[in-house]
């Protein structure tokens, strides 16, 4: 049974950086499309970024492209979001998936079928 852990999270000022990691345990997914999350308060979760298997694809939502990256390191068993110029309106709880259910990278939720417990991430004006 795999689980997933968030860290980095954390109390930041706008245009400031952070770097969330998700490391996994209990089975590996370094052969498995893996993403990024994030739930803002009174609002659905949204897709942020998702990641192939080898890390050779990538998908960003409109709304962090050029600003955030994500990355993967297999052998760690790990995918990372690196975050940059962030806003207030990045405010959210970060959650880290993991789906193998299919091969390709996808931004729905429902396909992903393994999450973290999240990560809080408050942007300040």
């Amino acid at each position: 049974q795999g689980v997933l852990v968030e860290s980095g999270g954390g109390l930041v000022q706008a245009g400031a950086s952070l770097r969330l990691s998700c490391a996994a345990s209990g089975r590996t997914f370094s052969s498995n499309p893996m993403g990024w999350f994030r739930q803002a308060p009174g609002k659905e979760r949204e897709f942020v970024a998702a990641i192939n298997w080898s890390g050779s694809s990538t998908n960003y939502a409109e709304s962090v492209k050029g600003r955030f990256t994500i990355s993967r390191d297999g052998p760690k068993n790990a995918v990372y979001l690196q975050m940059n110029s962030l806003k207030p309106e990045d405010t959210a709880v970060y959650y880290c998936a993991a789906t193998t259910l299919i091969t390709g990278i996808t931004p729905l939720a429902q396909m992903y079928n393994y999450w973290g417990q999240g990560t809080q991430v408050t942007v300040s004006s």
